[in-house]
């Protein structure tokens, strides 16, 4: 049913509590799950009293760095427990690329954990899985989680 399965990250404890459940649908499946982190990219300024900011390139090149670690480490669990796993990590803005992978891809399921905010947080700090919900085809295992992180 599941045969590829699409699973963005951004590196901390409560996006991984979606894990567990893509570990069992992999399994009964069979499912390849495709570990997905997007790096946003830093800027700095270009003096102290400048108002022009530019690529921080070095900084940016550490951060996919780090990204690539760490979908590194959750790939080799994942293939420890006979999963097939691929890692993918882009560049630029979270939504845009998600979408970008999701089309490049085509999987047959996204599984994402929300941060389940409501209210005035939600408008200000945006919700990327209420933006995936609005703009795929694909079905969504979304899992909102407390503030146990």
């Amino acid at each position: 049913m599941y045969k590829k399965i699409l699973v963005p990250l951004d590196g901390s404890k409560r996006a991984e509590s979606i894990l567990p459940y893509v570990e069992d649908l992999a399994h009964c499946f069979g499912s390849q799950v495709i570990l997905l982190h997007v790096v946003e990219p830093c800027f700095s300024s270009l003096g102290p009293h400048s108002t022009q900011f530019d690529f921080d390139n070095k900084l940016n090149e550490q951060r996919e760095l780090e990204a690539r670690k760490y979908l590194a480490g959750l790939q080799g669990e994942f293939r420890e427990k006979k999963i097939n796993t691929r890692a993918c990590v882009e560049r630029g803005s979270v939504l845009g690329n998600i979408n970008v992978v999701i089309e490049r891809e085509n999987p047959d399921l996204i599984a994402i954990a929300s941060h389940g905010r409501t209210g005035l947080p939600r408008i200000i700090y945006g919700s990327i899985a209420a933006g995936v919900l609005h703009q795929v085809e694909q079905p969504l295992l979304l899992i909102r989680t407390d503030g146990e992180f």
